[in-house]
């Protein structure tokens, strides 16, 4: 008697589990921004008046992690799912959306590179904007006086944009203190000090402008990007390359499983 041995589909249980390891750090990064966006929401108050988020015109950082969050927590679950109990559905779902995110990234880079002219306008107005709110959230605030000190700029487009915000204003209707003056991130830091001086741009606006040099960074935040950008773009692009690799290999790894899965169901069905 002759025993002739059959080679059967089979799901590869390294491309199995090696997506599954792949999404759960998805998923435990999505769980983790989950829980400090909602963390700083409660501390803000806003989970217990959702009206706070719409009546903030500029940007909640906040809001943006929190997106983050869905997102990754979404996508790990689905992967890591989908991956352990073999669901073409979620692994489709999952290679979907990498793949719909992957081209979304690819037509931003392109259109802002072909486009740079309209991207600097709407990145004018977006900051202008935050500017208005600056000090109507805490982590906004944060985010502006970060970015001002570590790129030593002050305002979109230079400190007089501080006009638009009613506290900084120049108006002679306003009766802030910070009236004409810009905030403490804007400072020209003095190596002397070590306790921040909060205080330092008060009033400074109503000095002539060549007094502003040895007082505050009076290149604007949009001029320090751009500068910025050529300096680094050895690091952007390789940023870029590395997250773009990662996508590409979890649709990788999705795309074998559904065959692997597929190959095993139409063996079956004979």
């Amino acid at each position: 008697m002759h025993y002739y041995r059959y080679s059967n589909a089979e799901v590869s249980c390294w491309y199995k589990y090696l997506l599954f390891s792949y999404n759960i750090v998805f998923w435990l990064a999505g769980v983790a921004f989950l829980a400090a966006g909602l963390w700083a929401w409660s501390e803000k108050g806003v989970l217990s008046d959702l009206t706070k988020v719409t009546g903030l015109h500029g940007l909640d950082p906040v809001v943006l992690v929190l997106v983050v969050g869905i997102v990754m927590f979404t996508l790990g679950f689905a992967g890591c799912v989908g991956a352990l109990r073999e669901n073409i559905c979620l692994l489709k779902f999952f290679c979907g959306a990498i793949m719909f995110i992957f081209l979304l990234e690819l037509a931003v880079a392109v259109l802002a590179f072909l486009f740079q002219d309209w991207v600097r306008d709407r990145v004018k107005e977006f900051f202008e904007n935050n500017i208005k709110s600056y000090r109507d959230d805490i982590d906004l605030q944060n985010l502006i006086d970060s970015l001002q000190k570590v790129n030593h700029c002050c305002g979109a487009q230079g400190p007089d944009d501080w006009d638009f915000n009613i506290y900084f204003n120049c108006s002679s209707e306003s009766k802030s203190r910070e009236k004409c003056g810009v905030p403490f991130s804007c400072c020209i830091p003095d190596p002397a000090q070590k306790v921040v001086n909060t205080q330092c741009g008060y009033d400074v606006r109503k000095k002539s402008k060549n007094e502003w040099d040895d007082q505050i960074f009076v290149k604007g935040c949009i001029l320090a990007l751009e500068a910025w950008l050529p300096r680094n773009i050895y690091i952007v692009a390789g940023v870029f390359i590395a997250i773009s690799l990662l996508q590409i290999f979890g649709i990788f790894l999705a795309r074998t499983l559904i065959s692997d899965i597929e190959a095993v169901k139409a063996g079956n069905a004979f």
